[in-house]
């Protein structure tokens, strides 16, 4: 998070207080941090069309927040950009919880009576969620790739993890990201390289954005 960012000097008081065992703070912290979470998981949501259809960024950001709200009473960050990280997985397992959830036969989105519709051609209806499995970014072998693409995020080392999340779930550029870890703009260049390159050796190019 950017120094000159006008949630770090509030959230870096809070985060202190939490440090220093103020039970109360962990409330404040996701009462600060709740319209850049709701952006994270509006942004995120956009790579899931199958969930996006069934859950609104609401719902995704009220069970990331709570998450992220559970994880802080054992946990105790330091800094606003070890917070983002938190609230970041916590955003990613939620949707891939409730990918899960919507695929599959057996699934409510499949068998609930809006996912009918006459098929392109209108000699039959066709189920809406198998005619977009094909294409979706929550079919169940995408679901497949986002964990292991998740789980190579989770493996690079930590300054690599710092910027290529922030370049890749915020859309931040490199002088952005600068300022918000306080190196250089080539460092930033290398690090985000480094981690694709990574990233690429464990899972292939990452998913496309939506």
């Amino acid at each position: 998070m950017d120094a000159d960012d006008p949630l770090a000097r509030p959230l870096a008081i809070c985060l202190a207080g939490h440090a220093a065992g103020d039970e109360t703070a962990r409330d404040r912290i996701i009462e600060i941090c709740a319209d850049r979470l709701r952006t994270l998981a509006h942004r995120m949501l956009a790579r899931f069309p199958k969930v996006r259809r069934w859950q609104d960024t609401d719902d995704v950001f009220q069970n990331a927040a709570l998450r992220l709200h559970r994880t802080l009473g054992r946990l105790r960050p330091t800094a606003p950009s070890d917070l983002l990280a938190l609230a970041v997985t916590h955003i990613e397992r939620e949707l891939m919880d409730l990918a899960r959830r919507h695929a599959g036969p057996q699934s409510y989105a499949a068998n609930h009576g809006t996912n009918m519709a006459p098929s392109p051609d209108h000699t039959a209806d066709m189920l809406i969620v198998d005619h977009a499995a094909s294409s979706d970014s929550d079919s169940a072998d995408a679901i497949d790739r986002w964990t292991c693409f998740h789980a190579a995020i989770e493996a690079l080392p930590a300054e690599q993890r710092e910027v290529f999340r922030l370049a890749w779930y915020l859309g931040a550029d490199q002088k952005t990201i600068a300022r918000a870890v306080g190196c250089s703009e080539r460092t930033v260049k290398s690090r985000w390289r480094a981690a694709r390159e990574a990233i690429s050796r464990a899972v292939g190019e990452p998913p496309d954005a939506a």
